[in-house]
């Protein structure tokens, strides 16, 4: 059995190796690397989200904990992953796990490591996981493991609600008299996600009108990928466009990130939501400091940090990268293509509810509708389309020798446009003299090799997608 931790934590099948014994062993992994990091006081925060045996196989990892001396404080249902990050550093815990495999198929579940700053694990932590769990396999060493019920009676497990305190710590970050002042009629999409009623309890005693979709308790996310991406949100489009709605907000399966759909029922992706909030800190709130984004994210933000002098930090896809220049301090906002963003005094972790929210503010403040707000801002800062294409692999990619003969064949220029530079941050980015840009990655959480660009117009969108996918169909 080899198990590995991908970009943000391990995911696996359900009853493939997503087992109940693979999550006890994972489990006791995580519980040496916590007493190895704490063995006086050690403690440790255990959520799940909507998906099918969630809720049990948190209670699996909180009996492990128990039967490892480990105080555990377990959800009593399902949260938000920011909200588990945020109850970690606010009772100063060692280390958070939650079950959830975000935005992947009903079909998987996953672990997330959240460490004792409230975000995501080091590769270096989930490498010393992975390396406790081959001791205990190749030792022949088991999980510990203690009823839940026993060690409830003896408080080595405390059922808690993370969410009034994480809430409490959202309003302190986003401004709600004036999100109140505008009035605004939000539909929020759940995508059945523990996301689901969020927006409506943080908001529920302005004056936003907030109509809850996809917020019942379904397993099977109605059978699509919880993901806020605009072929996943059609029934949130339909919603906006039969009834006089101002905005609707969505977020994945564990709400860490986030995609809108404005007035008209067009989709906003989180390149552009990440640049309208950017833009209203720097420019309405005065907020100074570093501004960093993933390698696959608009270069709008570059733009946007240039006119206010600051620094721009390109990372590897993955808010672990984010999370460390956070903790570091300096930064005044980072985020990814993907939807999880971050602003400074939060959490060093991609939260989907607090950007939805400051989403609201920004729009409170502007008195505008979503839609002139993005063509101003394209005005300004663009034009910038984008568009990513998803290639299911049959096999797995050794990146080292895709990136190795994507170099070797780099051209002098795409569709008719020269290349002006070549970048392996993560992957092979091609960047034309234009602003344009194309993208080629293996996925870190699934099978899948990802292309992605972003041009000027629609056209050249597609012109550069469609020699991305020559391009990884060799690879």
């Amino acid at each position: 059995m080899t198990i590995k931790f991908g970009t943000d934590g391990w995911r696996a099948v359900i009853s493939e190796t997503f087992t109940f014994g693979n999550l006890r062993l994972v489990a006791q992994a995580i519980a040496d690397y916590i007493r190895e990091e704490n063995d006086a006081n050690p403690s440790v925060m255990v959520g799940f989200d909507t998906r099918f045996l969630s809720d049990r196989y948190a209670a699996e990892v909180a009996r492990v904990m128990a039967a490892n001396r480990i105080e555990t404080w377990l959800a009593r249902a399902d949260t938000p992953t920011p909200a588990i990050s945020y109850a970690v550093l606010q009772k100063s815990a060692t280390a958070g796990v939650m079950i959830t495999a975000s935005h992947n198929a009903p079909r998987y579940n996953g672990i997330k490591l959240k460490s004792c700053y409230g975000g995501a694990a080091s590769p270096s932590h989930h490498k010393r996981v992975e390396r406790l769990l081959d001791r205990n396999l190749s030792s022949g060493r088991g999980p510990n493991l203690m009823d839940l019920d026993e060690a409830i009676r003896r408080d080595r497990v405390h059922k808690f609600d993370p969410s009034w305190a994480y809430y409490e710590h959202l309003s302190g970050l986003v401004d709600l008299d004036i999100v109140s002042s505008g009035e605004l009629r939000v539909v929020a999409d759940g995508m059945f996600g523990s996301g689901r009623g969020a927006f409506s309890e943080v908001l529920a005693r302005g004056r936003t009108h907030v109509h809850n979709i996809r917020h019942e308790m379904n397993p099977g996310f109605g059978g699509i990928h919880p993901e806020p991406i605009a072929r996943h949100l059609g029934l949130l489009m339909s919603t906006i466009q039969s009834g006089h709605w101002d905005v609707g907000l969505a977020t994945d399966g564990d709400a860490d990130r986030i995609g809108a759909v404005d007035s008209q029922g067009n989709f906003v992706d989180p390149h552009r939501i990440f640049a309208l909030v950017l833009h209203y800190l720097l420019e309405k709130r005065g907020l100074q400091g570093k501004v960093v984004r993933t390698v696959s994210t608009t270069r709008m933000i570059d733009r946007i940090a240039a006119k206010n002098s600051l620094e721009l930090i390109e990372t590897p896809v993955g808010f672990n990268h984010i999370s460390d220049l956070m903790i570091a301090n300096g930064v005044v906002m980072g985020g990814e293509e993907s939807g999880g963003m971050s602003i400074q005094g939060h959490i060093p972790e991609g939260d989907g509810v607090l950007m939805g929210l400051l989403l609201l503010e920004v729009m409170a403040a502007a008195k505008a509708p979503l839609h002139e707000l993005v063509e101003d801002l394209l005005a300004q800062f663009g034009p910038a389309q984008y568009a990513r294409t998803d290639m299911k692999l049959t096999r797995p990619v050794e990146k080292a020798r895709m990136v190795a003969m994507l170099l070797n064949l780099a051209p002098e220029a795409i569709a008719g446009v020269p290349v002006e530079d070549v970048q392996t941050v993560d992957g092979v980015k091609y960047y034309l003299n234009d602003g344009s840009w194309l993208l080629i990655r293996p996925s870190g959480t699934e099978p899948v090799l990802r292309v992605y660009a972003e041009a000027p117009n629609d056209e050249r969108v597609k012109a550069l997608l469609g020699f991305g996918e020559e391009m990884a169909a060799k690879a």
